[in-house]
């Protein structure tokens, strides 16, 4: 098998010196394996299998858990630290629970490598993770469609709460809250990861991921969510 470029997703110990990896892969998309000797102290492996860092695997294996083989190393790990850290665990909790295993997702790959590259700098990393998750939910076909639901063209003067069902919005009574259509309007155009609609954008992506995320919350969201009341209570 070719070297296969990846990124460490998620591992968990397994019997006494191996581990159980999930990886984001490039033409493979998510993929399990066991990395036997991983554990192992003074283990090369050990150092190189690590979160944010490109890699190049192969693997072998039939079923859903595969054998890892070959493991290298192929650039430097993203420097994430506080937010950025917690943003990089996000992104790849996201992945593990929403990618069905060996589901090609190339653009996800690539966005995925491009959200690392953002999450150092703090006025990129909102606008990285939407559209790391717009991608995500295009690849899957649950992306929001920016229709009514009737598929009519959305109203820049209506408001609107979006139907996770159907992937479109139902507009709601004046002062019943929802999202104005302008905003959404916007969205519709691809603005992402314009920052006067980040608030916007990101409650959009939410809500069309929650069907696929179900009732177990994201573990971090919580720790997001503490290290914004430290912040405000400091």
């Amino acid at each position: 098998m070719t070297p296969e470029p990846a990124f460490l997703l998620h591992k968990r110990p397994y019997r006494e010196t191996s581990a159980i990896v999930e990886l984001l892969t490039l033409t493979q998309g998510r993929v399990r394996a066991v990395a036997q000797g991983v554990q192992r102290g003074g283990s090369k492996a050990r150092g190189i299998l690590q979160p944010y860092s490109p890699l190049h695997v192969t693997w072998s294996g039939n079923g859903e858990l595969k054998r890892l083989r070959l493991l290298e190393s192929q650039g430097s790990t993203a420097l994430l630290a506080g937010e950025g850290l917690l943003c990089g665990f996000y992104a790849n909790e996201l992945m593990t629970r929403v990618l069905p295993l060996e589901y090609p997702v190339g653009e996800v790959f690539s966005h995925y490598a491009l959200t690392l590259e953002a999450l150092p700098s703090p006025a990129k990393r909102a606008g990285a993770l939407r559209r790391l998750e717009i991608t995500l939910l295009e690849s899957l076909d649950m992306a929001p469609r920016f229709v009514d639901e009737h598929d009519a063209p959305l109203d820049a003067y209506t408001h609107y709460l979006y139907h996770a069902e159907r992937h479109c919005f139902r507009a709601v009574a004046p002062g019943q809250g929802g999202i104005d259509g302008r905003s959404l309007k916007w969205l519709a155009r691809g603005d992402w990861e314009a920052p006067g609609l980040a608030g916007v954008a990101k409650h959009v992506t939410r809500s069309a991921l929650a069907p696929l995320l179900g009732e177990r919350p994201l573990r971090s969201r919580e720790l997001m969510r503490r290290l914004a009341e430290r912040r405000r209570t400091s």
